[in-house]
């Protein structure tokens, strides 16, 4: 079931917070809850109920790990969930990559019939990896089966995130009474509405524009310079404002139910260094890597090159945590290539100058390089073989000639050549590609413009910055009410054709 899917939309989730505020009304807090985790687990179960077994058995054993470790302290049980957490995610997500490697480097012939990818296990798993390390010292004072349930279960960041720590949710779920505020309900609408419309019409839009052309590199086409470029942005794009869409939905359903989610996505084209980026995009799959494999491997108390190798290995483990293929470990390794170089040109620069404050020129000139290369990551990233990601790279740096595209070449006054033709209404889709840029770099995000109403827990203090002009903010106003409702009616007209979130690939 997805969040932009008409039984969603008009189904599920009216009767999901109407069940809720209806159960709140008896006294205790058990009856709501343990409504939300059943909707969740139909919700779960929607797309495959025989994977309603796996997570059950996962909660199980890790609530009953969790208490173990507790109320006596032991390395042994903690890697025994270790182990038991990542073994399943092993066999679910990666059997099938070992074996054709394996199969590769050996010139065996081993088989394994195809395993379908249970959905979310990523973020489950990582979820209650995290909740195991902190019962082990001796964080977690949690008790109930029921709100545990709900800590790994709850819908709406089930599951594509944001990965939540239990000191954030487990705290709220333990509320006695369930309050109605229309303020929840006002604020949370507004949230999810902006984020569908991130997705549908503007996500699915410049995908259109990207699609083709990683298509057609997969299929062997040698593309030329703007093909390449334009293509490359505009998945560019296509994956903030999924992503941005889809973390805006969550943080908006939940507020419906009174939780409030941590910050997943903060305006991350927006960084100067790559160190800033990782602050700014998943912030919570970051901050699991910081706390749970990079300070693990000693972070950076050990020395200059024992800090880059760590860097470098937590973002080869975030790339391979993305998906089973080589392309995803190049990407992880860029990103901890550019990690080390920011690092160590962070140091030289302050022994050659000091802490002396940048210019505004510096700031955009770092800004650039940034997101030059966080777009050759993304090629990896989006590329289904190594071969079709080089050969983008190739295009990008002019290998096979610099043409307009053959379908704006009519608007440049220039004849058409043989190029690639993009699927429908190109014209439109540069357009969206133009605003959807425009809203990328230089517009405030939903954090900002709901700020007067804390959406978000901000995972780093001070991360969602206040705007200049406090008159932009969303308020509870008949004006704010038609700009809303005139934002839901485009998108349920984009919304004919469903399309999952990319990140629920993952």
């Amino acid at each position: 079931m997805l969040f932009n899917s008409y039984t969603f939309i008009y189904l599920f989730l009216p009767v999901a917070v109407i069940g809720f505020y209806l159960l709140g009304r008896v006294r205790g807090g058990a009856l709501p809850i343990a409504w939300l985790v059943a909707s969740s687990l139909f919700f779960y179960g929607w797309w495959n109920p025989a994977y309603l077994g796996l997570i059950a058995l996962s909660i199980t054993a890790n609530y009953a790990l969790g208490l173990r470790l507790s109320s006596r302290r032991s390395s042994v049980f903690l890697a025994l969930g270790v182990v038991f957490n990542l073994g399943m995610l092993g066999y679910f997500k990666y059997a099938n990559f070992f074996v054709s490697n394996a199969n590769h480097l050996f010139g065996s012939s081993w088989h394994l019939d195809k395993i379908v990818l249970p959905l979310a296990i990523s973020f489950f798993t990582f979820q209650q990896v995290a909740y195991l390390v902190d019962s082990h010292r001796g964080e977690v004072k949690e008790r109930s089966f029921l709100r545990y349930c709900l800590f790994v279960t709850f819908f709406p960041q089930l599951i594509a995130g944001p990965i939540v720590h239990h000191k954030e949710m487990l705290p709220q779920f333990g509320a006695k009474r369930v309050r109605f505020r229309p303020s929840n309900i006002s604020v949370g609408l507004t949230l999810f509405l902006l984020g569908l419309f991130k997705k549908v019409v503007l996500a699915d839009e410049v995908a259109q524009l990207g699609t083709p052309m990683f298509d057609a590199a997969l299929g062997g086409k040698a593309l030329d310079f703007s093909e390449a470029w334009i293509g490359t942005f505009a998945y560019t794009l296509q994956l903030y404002f999924d992503f941005s869409g889809y973390s805006d939905m969550a943080i908006g359903l939940a507020r419906l139910f009174g939780i409030v989610l941590p910050l997943n996505f903060n305006s991350p084209y927006r960084a100067t260094n790559i160190i800033e980026f990782w602050r700014r995009w998943h912030v919570t799959l970051s901050r699991f890597l910081r706390d749970y494999v990079y300070f693990s491997l000693g972070g950076n108390k050990k020395g200059a090159t024992r800090r880059y190798v760590n860097l470098m290995a937590t973002m080869i483990l975030g790339g391979l945590w993305h998906g089973a293929a080589w392309t995803f470990v190049a990407w992880g390794f860029l990103h901890g290539l550019y990690l080390v170089i920011t690092h160590a040109w962070g140091a030289l620069r302050r022994r050659l100058f000091g802490e002396g404050e940048s210019t505004w020129w510096g700031r955009a000139v770092a800004r650039a390089v940034t997101m030059l290369g966080v777009m050759v990551g993304w090629v990896f990233f989006r590329a289904e073989s190594f071969d079709s990601a080089l050969s983008i790279l190739g295009s990008m740096i002019g290998l096979n000639g610099v043409n307009p595209p053959a379908s704006l070449a009519p608007y440049f006054g220039l004849e058409p050549v043989k190029g690639l033709i993009y699927s429908r209404g190109e014209l439109s889709q540069f357009c969206t590609l133009l605003i959807a840029a425009l809203l990328a770099f230089f517009s405030i995000n939903t954090q900002q413009l709901l700020g007067r109403y804390r959406p978000v827990l901000e995972t780093y203090p001070g991360e969602v910055r206040p705007v200049k002009y406090r008159q932009l903010q969303w308020r509870a106003t008949p004006l704010w009410a038609l700009i809303v409702v005139a934002v839901f009616v485009l998108s349920m007209i984009y919304t004919s054709e469903l399309s999952e979130f990319l990140y629920y690939q993952f």
